[in-house]
C-alpha cells in the first residue's frame, strides 16, 4: 500500500466498503473507475482491476489481488481512465473506514464511528442498527 497523494489507506479493519476495489477483486479482469470523493473534500479518480492466480494445487483455492492505480481528480486530463467518468455528476463519497468517517448517513457503515457516541433504539428498524449522536 502507497499513497503519493494526501489518500490514506485504512492501517486496521478494512477499507471503505464504497471504494470499487472491493468490487475488483470480486469481478476478476475488468477495470473499474471510479470518481469518488473523500470527507476531507479532495476527489480522485481511480482503476481498480482484480486479478486472480493460481494456488498451485486443486485443493487451494486460487489468490486474489486487487490493484488500483488513480489520481486526485485535477490531474484527470493526464490519467486516461478518467475519460470513462463523467466528473459533472456527483462523486462516490468514500472515506478512510468506517471507524474513522465522519459520515453520519451511509448505509454501508460496517462499524460505528470511534469518535462519537451511538443510540440504540430497539424498537426502531433502519438499515444500520444504531444512530450517531
Amino acid at each position: 500500500r502507497h499513497s503519493a497523494t494526501r489518500l490514506q489507506f485504512a492501517r486496521f479493519g478494512g477499507a471503505c466498503p464504497l471504494w470499487h476495489v472491493h468490487e475488483a477483486v470480486a469481478i476478476p479482469d475488468r477495470i473499474l473507475v471510479q470518481h469518488a470523493e473523500t470527507p476531507d473534500g479532495v476527489r480522485y479518480i481511480s482503476m481498480a482491476k482484480g486479478l486472480v492466480k493460481p494456488s498451485g494445487s486443486f485443493a487451494r483455492a486460487p489468490r486474489r489481488y486487487a490493484v488500483v492505480l488513480g489520481c486526485e481528480a485535477t490531474h484527470a486530463a493526464d490519467f486516461v481512465y478518467a475519460d470513462a467518468v463523467d466528473r459533472t455528476r456527483a462523486p462516490t463519497p468514500i472515506g478512510i473506514s468506517c471507524r474513522l468517517c465522519p459520515r453520519d448517513d451511509c448505509d454501508q457503515r460496517a462499524f460505528p464511528p470511534t469518535d462519537r457516541a451511538i443510540a440504540v433504539e430497539p424498537s426502531v428498524r433502519r438499515v444500520v442498527p444504531y444512530r450517531v449522536v
